[in-house]
């Protein structure tokens, strides 16, 4: 003897159950000639899960890109002109971006005043920090 029930489940689908037994097998009950099967069927074609709304994700900010909006902000807030970008570093949040600026400017252009700062750029293009890390004068070895 085989029974099946139909019942609609809490996602939409449905989920039917059957039991197939034998009476005439000689059991008495302890349920050894029993089998349960369970299948569910999904209705996922015509109904869609809702979801929240996703933010608009920009696009991951590229070295280069980094290396000019840092540099241009900086611009922006020391009114110094930056000679040219000696490092670039991918970080967790950001870029780590080491520029060269005219600190001086004297003659000959051989006895600027340079320095080299350290700017720390997020994944949106914003200047999040910036701090110099040494002085020095145009045409002088440095400790590298």
């Amino acid at each position: 003897m085989t029974t099946s029930r139909t019942r609609k489940t809490s996602s939409g689908g449905q989920s039917t159950t059957s039991e197939a037994g034998s009476s005439d097998s000689g059991d008495t009950g302890s349920g050894t000639g029993a089998k349960k099967t369970t299948k569910r069927t999904s209705s996922s074609s015509s109904r869609k899960r809702a979801s929240a709304p996703r933010a608009e994700a920009r696009p991951r900010l590229k070295g280069p890109q980094a290396a000019a909006e840092g540099s241009r902000q900086l611009l922006e807030l020391t009114g110094k002109d930056v000679e040219g970008v000696t490092a670039l570093e991918r970080t967790d949040d950001g870029w780590k971006v080491q520029v060269e600026v005219l600190e001086l400017s004297r003659i000959p252009a051989t006895t600027d005043v340079l320095a080299l700062y350290e700017l720390e750029v997020d994944e949106q293009g914003s200047l999040d920090a910036y701090r110099r890390l040494r002085r020095y004068v145009r045409g002088t070895p440095g400790e590298e």
